[in-house]
């Protein structure tokens, strides 16, 4: 029952990789996604947003504002620990729930977590294997810019608020390296998903 991490900075190509897993028959938890969940109207975490930032950074409906959230956090180191420290602890729960009731489906199965901040928050966490998407600061910032429709300064701001390259490729049991065609970064997924047991045991090996 192997739980493998998936991360990557903003950009390189992460989602991909997890879509070509679950293809492959992993089950993928998206962090973002439960990110999401846990911030939605009426949970204890968006109402310690609130109590902690102010009803400013709800909308009128009572849902997160997620742009007014990010401009009151972005550059302010504590502002973020600030969030983190509620935000993280629900994370944490609800995916270790998924990854309990995606083992209870099927005691063999290969578990993915998609997890952007992996560095920032879990790299300490028991992963079989980490998996690093990797491409170039100026790639991932030229699809800011090209696929995203961000200006230079708020896409170069974004990648330099994520956890540096080389700390994140430091944690890495394999890189996939997304700076080329899709079809090369597919085939490095492949490839990887063939000899995925091979990789844990030599990791487990080495610990």
């Amino acid at each position: 029952m192997p739980l493998v991490a998936l991360t990557g900075g903003i950009a390189s190509g992460k989602s991909t990789i997890a879509r070509r897993l679950a293809a492959h028959g992993a089950a993928v938890v998206d962090a973002d996604q439960i990110v999401r969940e846990v911030q939605q109207p009426g949970s204890p975490v968006l109402a310690a947003i609130a109590a902690e930032f102010g009803d400013g950074m709800l909308m009128a409906g009572g849902a997160l504002d997620r742009a007014a959230l990010g401009g009151r956090v972005f550059g302010d180191d504590a502002a973020v620990a600030r969030l983190n420290a509620i935000v993280h602890p629900a994370v944490r729960a609800e995916s270790a729930r998924r990854f309990a009731a995606a083992f209870a489906d099927d005691p063999a199965a290969v578990v993915v977590y998609d997890v952007p901040l992996l560095v920032e928050a879990r790299a300490d966490d028991p992963w079989a294997l980490v998996i690093v998407a990797h491409a170039p600061a100026e790639v991932r910032m030229r699809r800011l810019v090209e696929l995203r429709g961000m200006n230079e300064r708020d896409a170069a701001a974004r990648i330099a608020s994520q956890a540096p390259d080389d700390v994140r490729l430091a944690i890495a049991d394999v890189v996939i390296d997304t700076s080329g065609e899709l079809d090369e970064t597919l085939r490095q997924v492949d490839e990887l998903w063939a000899e995925l047991d091979t990789r844990i045991a030599v990791r487990a090996a080495a610990q």
